[in-house]
């Protein structure tokens, strides 16, 4: 997949690149199957047909019946239709819902929407290795919590939550449960009667399928309000033509998670330790950033002391694409929001880089890259020192 000419990719959890047996599955849906599946002619039945085939493949990935899928435009609007949707059809059986402090904004922005229209939010702390506690979350429960959201894996530093107890808690108290497994799709296994979930968010483009699709799970009997309204889509729940290319790239790509099975899980965890193990031991005065078991096979969080995130993104982006864990802006540094929740020291955070990798990675590539990220580190930290000696 690679192409030499181009910088090593180690951000797989901002984005995958397409699977070519995605790609090829949707080929025919570019050319000659571009009807509507509303349509009642030749050309709908057909993407009617993909659009069956898609929402089959998916339940046999989650474990769950076809008619508990529909398609959504991605991760975003899944878990705006998961929480603004359950919090407008139960408003009269409670006004409370509990998140953790380290989601993504697509649920943190959405759980602050809605703390502005007469909802209260509980945000549940983490620990130091970004995990939550299910304790904390018991604690949290009053009467009138209506609904519990925590993502499956973090994003940024691949902690891996404990769903299983927390969606016990809210099972037994007659709580609706949400998670966000956008980033553990695909990784590590996800089934949602394992999980014991009433909602489950996913994005297409986090499991090499197109950007600009995804699904959301939708357990029988909970009932949500609309996000759109129009037509009679997916079963009256989400109004808009369905975009076929994008349902059966997600479908192939569910279906290529499915055959797959653990395999995946112990390939990308053997190439992300020698990638931890070598960059650590390239690289003084570094520090890992996570939980050391309970994290997803392909996420490493590093910080390295004396150095800007910032300024090893611009050292390396022509070389290697990885994401930081702080930003500059106007000449100050913003330390991203899981990094604070998990109480990292500053001077350890403004240094934090994640490296994610895929399928498509090679033993190659990791060693390159430790090389470049290990000359890029070194490069900062002496022009760090030569700044301070002329000073």
């Amino acid at each position: 997949m690679s192409d030499p000419r181009l910088p090593i990719y180690l951000d797989y959890n901002a984005t995958t690149p397409i699977h070519p047996d995605v790609a090829a599955a949707m080929r025919p849906f570019l050319d000659n199957n571009f009807g509507n599946p509303s349509s009642a002619h030749y050309y709908g039945s057909a993407a009617r047909v993909a659009v069956v085939t898609a929402r089959l493949q998916i339940a046999d990935m989650l474990g769950c019946a076809p008619d508990e899928i529909i398609f959504t435009s991605g991760g975003t609007e899944s878990d705006n239709h998961s929480l603004k949707g359950y919090a407008w059809a139960n408003n009269d059986r409670g006004n409370h819902i509990i998140t953790s402090a380290i989601e993504h904004p697509a649920v943190l922005n959405v759980c602050r929407y809605l703390e502005q229209h007469g909802y209260e939010v509980t945000y549940v702390p983490v620990d130091g290795h970004g995990m939550v506690d299910p304790s904390a979350v018991q604690q949290a429960i009053r009467n009138n919590t209506i609904m519990i959201s925590i993502m499956h894996a973090n994003n940024e530093v691949g902690t891996i939550q404990p769903i299983r107890e927390i969606s016990a808690l809210a099972r037994s108290r007659n709580i609706v449960f949400h998670t966000d497994a956008a980033q553990s799709i695909g990784k590590i296994p996800c089934r949602v009667d394992e999980l014991g979930v009433d909602l489950l968010t996913m994005a297409g483009h986090k499991l090499y399928a197109p950007k600009g699709v995804g699904a959301l799970y939708i357990r029988k009997g909970i009932q949500l309000e609309p996000l759109l309204h129009g037509a009679g889509h997916e079963q009256g729940r989400r109004a808009s033509t369905e975009n076929v290319l994008g349902i059966v790239g997600l479908g192939k790509a569910c279906e290529l998670i499915t055959q797959a099975g653990a395999n995946t899980a112990g390939q990308l965890s053997s190439l992300r330790d020698r990638l931890q193990a070598q960059l650590q031991d390239r690289i003084p005065d570094s520090r890992f950033n996570g939980h050391a078991t309970q994290r997803l096979p392909n996420t490493l969080n590093l910080s390295f002391a004396g150095i800007n995130a910032s300024d090893l993104l611009a050292e390396l982006r022509d070389s290697v694409a990885v994401s930081g864990g702080a930003a500059c802006h106007d000449n100050t540094v913003e330390i991203s929001q899981v990094l604070k929740a998990m109480a990292v020291p500053r001077q350890w955070a403004v240094g934090t880089i994640r490296l994610s990798i895929g399928i498509f990675t090679t033993a190659a590539e990791i060693n390159m890259s430790v090389e470049l990220i290990a000359a890029a580190v070194k490069i900062l930290r002496e022009e760090k020192l030569n700044h301070a000696t002329k000073h």
